[in-house]
């Protein structure tokens, strides 16, 4: 089997030992049945604790399959177990390497070129020109195109009558630009679904043709397609995507990601993932057949992009991990019901597929790769020395920081209103990352550079890097974050209007000052029937106000509730019933505030005390006006 990049290898052992690695003795990989019983160990606990019903895990090495089961049953009411040579999981967006591969085999044919404006290769629409860089397909392979993220009601669906072809899926729901090409990245399925497109516009046949014809039977992956819905030939194999609710597995629709195909459509069994993984092992052949020639899968899977050279970087698609001080390339992937990775070490001739249902199938996955390390390569790591006088540069840091991947200009916006990182410092010189229920500490080991303290302690479960650092404006203040291990995703420091406590707390206080309308009114019912017209006008006023805003709380609160993530398959029209209520609110919030200039000139209510009270009510009403506004939730602000 091909070895990649020796000098390259030898440089990032002599740079992990100075970020503090050093490599035990592990356990004997050549020992199969002690690998069975590990695996087996790992999975069944993971699946039990995790609520995941089904899945597969494939291992190769120097170009055998050394390890391949599945776990749990493919259909649980016929009791049919998962087959790793037959049984269809859904990869998500591990399909996008494949995309790659079809890109880079147009580049080999000099049908394509990474360098050239994407433009070029667009037939029916074009890219909006919002900066004076044109998007390259090295930018969206390295997701640095500087897209904004969507996908609510039209990404992965279920209704077969909504499938769009690929060129008017791209025109429909063409995304803002919303950074120029290269300056940050955030992981994009509407550029990978462009660059998709190209292949299919240079080759003359359609994407799904064109990696049936190219890679899928090049490698004999017999039980692997993109097409969807399944041929009918596949579709007795296909694993249900299972989810548990109340207490038992319920089977999910087959999800139809054939608008976006490029981006996440694949099918396919954990054997015929394999062979996909040994093909990147032999730098691009599998079985006597190529896929890739030598040279260009080498320059694939070498590092094309990172924020920082010190931490992990973008190849051409594939992006870097750490395992251990192993380097890592391949790529994760996610649906709403399957959740996958295929990890990929280059040094070692080892390529590893899992792929689980349910929601906790994202944990299973996320824990199968670093225990398979921490057995057969573990790492002992020096716990970094913070310096002393860090704490007079700590401040810098704090704050809270959003991931540049979501919506700048539709409703989906808000989906980045939940919290993002959180970097407090602390009084022992340290760093501490919080980000859901975890945290970590970080210490300071370069220019705006940190490691982690202890290794044994999680961000998450399916989350914990050892390593982050911090990007600086010209006038050294800090600007964003990047996270090891995550080089498609970057973080912008969020502003303090825009975080989660900020607009946690305003609209807590405005759901009491609006609930406070209606308790007043109710106890002073003969005071407000004893008013004079201009004061029963302004209390009204407060009326309108609490009440739009109120009903919107509620009508969101039962819509999400009912719908939950079914609202990324299609908008029903209780969502939409739902958004005339901040049209009404803003009107009512404006409204509101010229009464508010009539009750402070015409002095109504006869105290300060009141009219302040009222005034109270407008800083609510405005909040709202703003918050609508801002979180582009005023009006029907989506693409479905």
């Amino acid at each position: 089997m091909s070895r990649l990049f020796k000098p390259a290898s030898i440089l990032a052992l002599v740079g992990y030992s100075i970020l503090g690695f050093s490599v035990a003795n592990g356990a004997d990989l050549d020992d199969l049945g002690h690998l069975e019983s590990y695996m087996d160990g790992v999975v069944d606990s993971q699946m039990k604790d995790n609520s995941s019903a089904s899945g597969v895990v494939t291992i190769v090495r120097n170009d055998e399959v050394i390890f391949a089961k599945g776990y749990g049953f493919k259909d649980i009411e016929e009791h049919i177990p998962v087959d790793p040579e037959s049984t269809l999981f859904r990869p998500g967006s591990t399909s996008k390497l494949f995309t790659w591969v079809a890109v880079m085999q147009q580049v080999e044919q000099g049908k394509l070129d990474l360098d050239t404006d994407v433009n070029e290769y667009l037939e029916n629409f074009q890219i909006a020109n919002t900066f004076d860089q044109p998007i390259t397909l090295r930018h969206i392979m390295t997701h640095t195109s500087g897209f904004e993220d969507g996908g609510l009601g039209y990404l992965i669906i279920i209704d077969e009558e909504k499938i769009l072809p690929l060129a008017d899926a791209m025109e429909r729901y063409q995304l803002l630009r919303v950074n120029p090409p290269g300056a940050q990245s955030s992981y994009s399925n509407y550029a990978t679904a462009l660059a998709g497109l190209m292949v299919a516009n240079v080759s003359g046949l359609s994407f799904n043709d064109y990696i049936q014809k190219n890679i899928l039977d090049v490698l004999g992956m017999k039980n692997s397609t993109f097409y969807q819905p399944l041929p009918t030939s596949l579709e007795d194999q296909m694993a249900d995507g299972y989810q548990l609710e109340n207490g038992s597995y319920v089977a999910k629709p087959f999800e139809l990601i054939a608008s976006f195909g490029p981006a996440g459509g694949l099918s396919s069994s954990g054997i015929d993932m394999a062979k996909f993984g040994n093909a990147i092992l032999n730098l691009g052949e599998y079985n006597g057949a190529r896929i890739l020639g030598e040279d260009t899968m080498r320059q694939m899977l070498s590092r094309s992009f990172s924020h920082d050279d010190r931490m992990m970087g973008m190849a051409l698609g594939f992006y870097e991990t750490d395992e251990n001080g192993v380097l890592i390339v391949g790529h994760g992937g996610d649906t709403f019901h399957f959740h996958s990775d295929l990890a990929v070490d280059l040094e070692n001739d080892i390529a590893i597929f899992t792929s689980f249902t349910g929601d906790g199938g994202s944990t299973v996955r996320a824990a199968i790769v670093p225990a398979f390390y921490d057995q057969y390569f573990p790492r002992n790591e020096e716990p970094p020395v913070a310096p002393d006088d860090f704490g007079e540069r700590a401040a810098k840091y704090a704050g809270m920081y959003q991931f540049w991947r979501h919506s700048f200009s539709t409703i989906e916006r808000v989906l980045a209103l939940p919290p993002g990182v959180t970097i407090t410092p602390t009084e022992d010189n340290t760093l501490l990352l919080s980000y859901g229920d975890g945290a970590k500490h970080f210490v300071e080991i370069g220019k705006n550079l940190f490691r982690e303290l202890n290794q044994e302690v999680a961000l998450s479960s399916r989350f914990s890097p050892r390593l982050i650092a911090f990007q600086e404006n010209d006038d050294g203040s800090i600007k964003g974050l990047v996270i090891d291990g995550l080089p498609f995703m970057s973080m912008y420091k969020s502003p303090a209007y825009a975080n989660t406590s900020f607009n946690a707390l305003f609209l807590a206080f405005s759901t009491l000052v609006f609930v406070g309308v209606f308790v007043r009114l109710a106890y002073q019912w003969a005071t407000f029937k004893a008013m004079n017209a201009s004061e029963r006008s302004a209390t009204l006023a407060s009326v309108y106000v609490a009440a739009s805003n109120l009903l919107f709380f509620i009508a969101a609160l039962l819509v999400v509730s009912t719908y939950g993530m079914d609202l990324f398959n299609n908008i029903p029209f209780a969502f939409k019933a739902m958004l005339v209520l901040p049209i009404i609110a803003f009107v009512a919030g404006l409204y509101h505030a010229y009464k508010f200039s009539v009750v402070w000139k015409d002095g109504l209510f006869n105290s300060i005390r009141a009219r302040l009270r009222y005034g109270v009510v407008t800083v609510c009403a405005l909040f709202m006006c703003w918050f609508y506004y801002f979180w582009n939730i005023l009006g029907f602000q989506y693409l479905a």
